[in-house]
This record gives structure tokens, sequence and C-alpha cells, in this order.
């Protein structure tokens, strides 16, 4: 591997910016980064770079390890989207800068100089000053300087954010070409998707410090597995939808038939409806694909070689959208048509069409949307109201409906309400929550989080599970929650007794096989500790070690983990996180 990052971690007044970030790119590879502003992506560039430094993990460069080695030591060559051009030498000059520092021979720097400027299509510029160059050939100068040296990795901090279109396009087609003749690995940071979809053989994409998703290009716009990147790597459309054992459900209608779980229990998922993947007709039967229900054309525009059509859905279509495709908070479905289907069916704004989809995506994710559970509609409205399930529910883009429970936590009392419990459900933490939580969790809720009224998004979140049989759905809850707060993740693994040396061995081959599943299965980077002793106490003491901390917690023998519940959510402290799952 040419780069290899291992659990990054980099602060700025103590919050993370970079999160435990792993990574590996391959020799002559074309990785990108991709990510909105604050996202944390040029701050990773400059740690590799040596720019910066860690406060956690380790970078390697061809095997060698360079966490603590000086940027000049790295064998990086590193391009600014600003181009940092001395403005006072010549194209030759600033070209040879940096072999003139390592004391290269005049005949050796002219050759190379030669090669470079042949590589960026500047022969002849040599005796020109920045100054008298475009934008676009200052920065094929700037990417000159950097190759002089024959760094083994190149980095490109968004170098063609000032460039216009036709001049980037031209530079961006040049980059890579450079790089495939030279098979130089290279690492891209840049927030425009267009970009990253020309140039990548593999893109990562940050969000909030942490590397949610990693692959090719085609793989993560077809294929998402997380709600951001559905989102952020084109135009989405989110919609709740059912598992059932006849496929998925989008409105009561089946959809994805071919995506069938016979025998699995139906469940609330998430599902992603590209543009492109809808489908509209002047009627049902003139459909080519599964009809959704009736819709009206709020809006028509022409974009060249594609149509945009925004279309309300009918009041009666019981399909609820969670995010349309533009992200500008409308629920009106995100529809794009070819030129070719346009003359096909001409719409025009407020004609009624019908809807269909030719292929649903269903997200990985276990967590689909929040029910505030209360005794009366007004605490459940207000619970509603409380700031970390707030910005829980605005960073997931989902819905959170209302159950009211007057029997809640009486026991040896039903449920009241009808119908079975949708996501996951929240409660307040007041100091009867254990009792509630655990009526709860014996009428069939999965997910349950208990919330106190002061919760704020946290800044490290502590993991836990009692018993193995909950561990993966632990971990996949947990990943899911880490993806949409900006928190450190902590794996704690607690066994009773005292640190003996085989009970300490034991405890680290779990701590270990913990992080491996988390990384493989989940996309989860955690940090992992090991303690002894009983375990609500462990947990509580941990808890209290700092301010803003959250635990999620799995469950797998409700009666065993009782007494822990009381002790953990009685005094509604911290928001904790329930994870249901019994054995197989």
């Amino acid at each position: 591997m040419s780069i290899a990052l291992d659990q990054v971690t980099k602060r700025y007044g103590g919050v993370p910016v970079v999160n435990d970030l792993s990574l590996e790119i391959g020799d002559g590879e074309f990785f990108v980064l991709l990510g909105p502003s604050g996202s944390g992506k040029s701050t990773l560039l400059r740690a590799i770079a040596g720019l910066s430094g860690v406060e956690h993990g380790r970078i390697s460069l061809h095997g060698r390890d360079v966490t603590h080695v000086a940027a000049r030591k790295r064998g990086v060559g590193l391009v600014f989207q600003n181009y940092a051009l001395f403005r006072h030498m010549t194209v030759a000059d600033n070209i040879e800068f940096a072999l003139r520092v390592r004391h290269m021979p005049a005949r050796a720097r002219r050759q190379r100089r030669a090669e470079l400027l042949r590589l960026v299509a500047l022969e002849g510029m040599d005796d020109r000053l920045p100054a008298q160059l475009s934008g676009g050939q200052q920065q094929r100068v700037a990417v000159a300087r950097a190759l002089a040296h024959k760094p083994g990795v190149l980095l490109l901090d968004e170098p063609f954010g000032a460039l216009d279109a036709k001049i980037r396009e031209e530079l961006r087609r040049t980059i890579r070409q450079v790089q495939r003749e030279l098979g130089i690995t290279t690492v891209l940071v840049t927030h425009d998707q267009d970009e990253a979809f020309a140039m990548a053989d593999r893109i990562g994409i940050m969000n909030q410090g942490r590397l949610l998703e990693v692959g090719a290009p085609h793989e993560l716009y077809a294929r998402p597995a997380t709600r951001f990147v559905a989102t952020f790597l084109g135009a989405a459309n989110l919609f709740l939808a059912r598992r059932t054992a006849d496929g998925i459900q989008v409105g009561g209608k089946t959809m994805g038939s071919a995506e069938r779980s016979p025998g699995a229990p139906e469940h609330e998922v998430v599902a992603v409806v590209r543009p492109e993947e809808i489908e509209v007709a002047p009627e049902r039967d003139a459909l080519g694909s599964r009809y959704l229900g009736q819709g009206v054309v709020d809006e028509v525009a022409f974009t060249g070689g594609l149509e945009r059509l925004r279309v309300r859905l009918d009041e009666s279509v019981d399909a609820p959208l969670l995010a349309s495709g533009d992200g500008d908070g409308s629920l009106a479905l995100q529809v794009t048509r070819t030129r070719h289907a346009h003359r096909g069916f001409e719409v025009q704004q407020g004609q009624s069409v019908a809807v269909g989809l030719r292929r649903v995506h269903v997200l990985p994710t276990p967590l689909s949307s929040f029910t505030a559970c209360a005794p009366s509609v007004e605490l459940a409205d207000a619970l509603t109201h409380q700031p970390l399930l707030s910005e829980l529910v605005a960073r997931m883009k989902t819905r959170i409906a209302v159950r009211v429970e007057p029997a809640l936590g009486m026991t040896d009392q039903p449920c009241l309400a009808q119908g079975e419990f949708f996501g996951t459900t929240v409660i307040a933490a007041a100091g009867d929550a254990a009792r509630r939580a655990e009526w709860l969790l014996r009428q069939g809720v999965k997910d349950l989080l208990v919330l106190p009224g002061h919760a704020t998004p946290p800044q490290r979140v502590l993991i836990h599970w009692l018993g193995e049989a909950a561990r993966s759905a632990t971990l996949a809850v947990s990943a899911s929650v880490l993806r949409h707060v900006p928190a450190e993740a902590v794996y704690v693994g607690i066994f009773p007794g005292d640190s003996d040396s085989e009970r300490h061995s034991h405890g680290m081959r779990e701590l270990l096989d913990a992080r491996s599943e988390a990384q493989a299965a989940h996309g989860l980077e955690m940090r992992t500790e090991l303690h002894f002793g009983d375990v609500a106490q462990e947990l509580t003491r941990r808890l209290a070690d700092a301010p803003a901390q959250m635990l999620i917690l799995g469950v797998t023998e409700l009666q065993q983990a009782a007494a822990g519940l009381r002790a953990l959510l009685d005094g509604g402290r911290w928001p904790v996180l329930i994870v249901q799952r019994g054995a197989a």
C-alpha cells in the first residue's frame, strides 16, 4: 500500500475534525476524498503531507511510519487551490526550486524540467512569470513543481476550485493523464461530485470528520450504504418502506420483489430512489415500471440534455417521503428525464401524472425512524422537541411519530395503542425510566432510546453489550448513530473479577474481535477499553468521567439485564440507546 492510515485523529479546540479515520490506498491509485466544506478532508490531506500533526493514530507511506516525520522527508508532492507559486520566479525557477534545495546538478535539473513541461503541455514557457500565465497554466506549473523531485505520493487540495468550467475540465484531463503515465499514487480533495466521478478509481466520502464509505464511483452511486452518501453523491429521494416476505413495499405497493425475505419478520427500512429511476406517464397503464400512485407536476426545468421535474404525490399515496433529491427540504419527488422521454410525453406545470418506480435500493441502516412514546399526547409532543432527538431526526433526514401509551410502565398491563412499534422508540428519562424501558422491551420494542431532557449531541459514545447475541446488532446501530454525530466511539469491554493474566488475555482478544467486526461489517472505527468488575458500576463510572457522553447498550436476556438497566437508567443522567436482540 502507498498510503495507510490507522485511526488518525486530529482535534481543534477539543473537537475531532478527523475522527478515528482508517484507510488504505493502493500503489498507483487515484483516490478522491469527497465531502462538504468542514468535513475534515483538507485537514486529513495536510496530516498525510506532514503539515499538520495528529493527536492519535498512525500514518504510513510505502510501508514507512511517517507519523512524526517532517514534511520535507515524507516524499510527497502537494498542490494547493491557490497555486502557491513564487511570483518573482519564472516557470523554470518555480519547477526547479525543490531540485535546487536537494542540490541536483544544473544539467539534471534542466532535463527534469523539460520532461515535466512536456507532461503538463507547457513547453516553451520556461521564462514566463506567473503573472503572464492564465489560471489553468499556473496550476499546471504547480503540478509540475510538485512532481519535480519524483515524490511517491501526489496530494491535490481542491486544485480546480479557482478555475472556470472549461479550463477545469482540461486540467482534470491533463492531471489524470500525467498520473497514469507516471503511475503515481494520487489523492485529490474536492467537494465537486462531477470532479470525483470523472477522476477517481475509488472515492472516500467524509462527513463530520468520519470516513463514511469507500468504493468505486458507480458502486457508491448505485448502492450507497448511508443516507448521507445517498443524498450527497447525486440527487436521491428517500422513502420509509417495509421489507416483507414478498419484497420491498413503498406506500403499500410491492416495488422490489427481487429483494424477498422469506421467513424474516417484516420491518421498516429506508429506501433510495434516484431521480432517473422514476417514471411519469399520462395514466397508470402507460407505465413501464411499478406503479406508485398519482402526482401533480409542480415544476419543469430544462437543463440541456435532461429535463428535471418536481412531482408532488397525491395525498392518498401512503408513501412517507423523507427527503427529496435537491436537498431544499421539499417533500416533492425529484424526477430526471432524457430528451427522448420528454419527446414521448411532454408535461406541463400543474399536470396530473401517474408515477412509477423502476428501481428501489434499500439502505442497510438499522435506524429508520423514531417514535416518541409517552402516557399522554402532551408529554409525547414535548419529547419530539428534545434537542438531541431533534438533531438526530434532522441529520438522518427521517421522521418522528408520536405514540400514546397510557399504561406505559404499568406492570402486567398490555399496550393500549394499536399496531406494532416502528423504528426506534424514544422515552423520557424520568425517575422511573428503567421500569418503563423494561415494559416497552417486553412489549417487543427492539431499539429504545432513553433521553434526559437536557441531553445534547454527544462528544463520546460508549458501546457495550450484555451477551454475544446482541453484538452485531449493537455495532450496526452504533455505526448508524455515529455517522450523524461528530462523536468519538469507544467500545468498553467489561469482565467480572480481577485482571489476572488469563482474563486479561481473553479480554484483549474480545476487544480485537469487536474492533475487527466493527470495521469489516459496519465501517465503524472505534477505540477499545478493557475493564474488570461489575458492568453497571464500570459503565456508570466511565459515563461520569466526562460530560456529553452517550451509551449504546446491547441486551440479549432482558431478565438478566434488568438490574443493570435500573442502575444505568434511574436518575436519567445520560442518553442510553438499548438494542435488544434475542439469542439465535
